[in-house]
């Protein structure tokens, strides 16, 4: 089996081996750190209470001289034919009162109490502690030390001692692997959730998009480019279903054009508007099926910097002729001052025009559909119709979704055209109604400040 550095398991296994490598040089170095002060303790502490006791045996006569009379145990612990262990004892004037050298061991203004004293006394280096005593009032140094080239491990003690002081730190080393693996498998799997991030921008407008192949571990790319293979068809479905709807769309218009021109051989006036209304709800859904197509091939277009205070004034200049057909007025304002936007102006304009045309299809005649556009670029289209429930907000933008579909004028495509149109702007959409009733929608932008060529040239 090949086994290549590409793969997940393998950088997992590579990486883990790195890590216990560099866990395997630097966990002896701190155990030994930890054993030789835990040896350097015990032995502090063993010479400290050999001290102790040597002192119990120091004895003061009634004209205030000092001796020593140790027992047979400790001279013989301490005589030169056992040649391991050491003692000295200076009185307080630093006169020398007893000794197994026939001298002190350590000089005498060397600290006590705290920390080992050593010294080389011919070819031994002795080791040990000084501590003072109060014996019937006076104050002693009492010196003991031992021949580290005799010295024996204190091997039960060490272990008891040594794994109660070591397993503290068991927890934070495990810890700390437990980290170097969460960054372990994080930088293998980097790879993976840029792919995730690149598959969540995947969506009926952007079928385009293919999940990159480099940096993906060699066990995890044939998923992946299988994936990208799935997105091929899909995307090559989608195509075909636009294609169909935009070339079903293209059929219909002739025959209906063809409809329309023989109306005037129907001699009935009444029979002859209830058709010419029919064919005309007729061409409006053609109309849309065709713009839903168009929409899709616009969608993967590169967004530009555009006035929407331009394209929204444009717009009411073309839509007030049907305004005037219909009876109805509308109406326009804004400053004078350019409100900059990025998106797509064919795409936008769609969407204002299908909003300005379902106010004027909802509001009464002889009313008014104002249209207005602020300076952070805000579209605001307001009637004084009915109004919409709350209810009913979100339903409204529905494909097909029609609240009397017996009296409705369309197919219910309009608004779900311009809710497509404004999410591919990453933009909001509100609806609500006015304070004296009538709907408002409300367009959301992020706006752009121009640039100053921009702003000379709108000048």
């Amino acid at each position: 089996m090949k086994i290549s550095l590409s793969s997940t398991t393998s950088r997992i296994v590579f990486l883990h081996v790195v890590a216990i490598a560099l866990t395997a040089i630097f966990m002896p170095l701190v155990l030994f750190w930890l054993l030789s002060q835990e040896t350097k303790s015990l032995h502090q502490r063993s010479m400290a209470e050999q001290a102790s006791a040597i002192a119990r045996y120091l004895k003061i006569s009634p004209t205030g001289s000092a001796t020593l009379a140790l027992p047979g145990s400790l001279q013989a612990q301490f005589s030169r034919q056992y040649g391991r262990y050491f003692y000295a004892i200076v009185d307080q004037e630093g006169g020398l009162v007893a000794s197994s050298i026939g001298a002190p061991l350590f000089p005498i203004g060397a600290p006590s109490g705290d920390g080992e004293l050593d010294v080389e006394i011919g070819d031994s280096r002795i080791e040990g502690v000084s501590i003072r005593e109060n014996v019937a009032g006076k104050l002693f140094t009492v010196q003991v030390g031992e021949d580290l080239g005799h010295r024996d491990v204190l091997t039960d003690d060490i272990v008891a001692n040594f794994f109660l002081r070591v397993s503290w730190i068991s927890i934070p080393i495990l810890l700390l692997l437990l980290t170097v693996d969460i960054v372990i498998f994080g930088r293998a799997l980097r790879p993976l959730r840029r792919a995730s991030r690149e598959a969540q921008e995947i969506g009926p407008s952007r079928t385009d998009i293919r999940l990159t192949t480099r940096g993906i571990p060699s066990d995890i790319q044939p998923l992946v480019e299988a994936i990208n293979q799935a997105l091929d068809r899909l995307d090559s479905g989608f195509r075909v279903q636009r294609e169909f709807t935009a070339d079903a769309a293209h059929e219909l218009r002739t025959p209906l054009a063809i409809l329309r021109a023989r109306l005037e051989d129907v001699i009935d006036p009444r029979l002859r508007r209830q058709l010419q209304a029919d064919i005309d709800l007729m061409s409006r859904i053609v109309g849309q099926l065709l713009e839903i197509a168009e929409l899709d091939s616009l969608g993967g277009r590169q967004k530009e910097r555009l006035d929407i205070k331009s394209l929204a004034k444009k717009l009411v200049g073309d839509m007030a002729p049907l305004a005037i057909r219909m009876k109805r007025q509308l109406s326009w304002s804004g400053g004078a001052d350019p409100a900059w936007i990025n998106g797509h102006p064919e795409m936008l304009y769609r969407a204002l025009r299908n909003l300005v045309e379902n106010a004027i299809r909802h509001t009464p005649p002889g009313t008014t559909v104002e249209v207005s556009v602020d300076d952070e670029g805000t579209v605001r289209i307001s009637d004084q119709g009915p109004g919409i429930a709350s209810e009913e907000r979100e339903l409204i933008f529905q494909r097909f979704w029609r609240r009397e579909r017996s009296k409705s004028e369309g197919a219910g495509l309009g608004l779900s055209i311009v809710r497509k149109i404004v999410d591919a702007h990453e933009a909001e959409l509100l609806v609500e109604n006015g304070p004296e009733g009538g709907a408002v929608f409300k367009m959301r932008f992020l706006s752009v400040r121009p640039t100053a060529q921009q702003t000379a040239s709108a000048a």
